[in-house]
């Protein structure tokens, strides 16, 4: 039995579907910027190592109790707004997610520092949730980020919002 590896990226949003094209080649289609963000989500799982994505429209409508972190506030290509990402981590257990409550407070600990641009402290506590479990992606992308941003700080307006540039 394989596994299958895939993103998928979920936004909320108006779209524009149905049939188009000719009598011999009709197809089924939606158009629009909802669709366009929730493909930007599909393909950035990659860069976040994460299965499932979700745009802070879908998050802010979720009735229940779901496992999800904010995992980066980003401006796609083509756009001038931010966008929250969020990432869910429901389908994981002990075996595939090891220790998440202590990565995601620390993540999440490390997200806000991040964002207030400390990033010694920033960077400490991605590492240690980098230490509860090695492989999460999320944590080992914010260690570079405060490397690189240590180096080459952004300056006081810098708001901790990150460019999507891949399609």
């Amino acid at each position: 039995q394989m596994a299958i590896h895939m993103g998928i990226g979920l936004n909320t949003d108006n779209v524009v579907s149905g049939n188009i094209g000719s009598p011999k080649r009709m197809d089924y289609t939606m158009i629009g910027d909802g669709v366009n963000l929730a493909a930007r989500l599909e393909s950035a799982c990659k860069q976040y190592g994460a299965k499932i994505l979700l745009s802070g429209f879908t998050q802010s409508r979720l009735k229940g109790v779901y496992r999800l972190r904010e995992i980066d506030k980003v401006v796609v290509k083509g756009k001038t707004e931010p966008v929250s990402v969020w990432e869910c981590l429901d389908y994981h257990d002990t075996e595939s997610f090891p220790n998440l409550q202590d990565v995601l407070g620390n993540f999440d600990d490390g997200l806000r520092l991040f964002r207030e641009q400390n990033w010694a402290k920033a960077k400490a506590r991605f590492e240690k949730a980098l230490s509860a479990n090695p492989s999460d992606a999320a944590s080992e992308m914010y260690i570079k980020r405060c490397a690189m941003l240590t180096e080459s700080p952004p300056g006081p307006d810098w708001d901790g919002v990150w460019t999507l540039t891949d399609k």
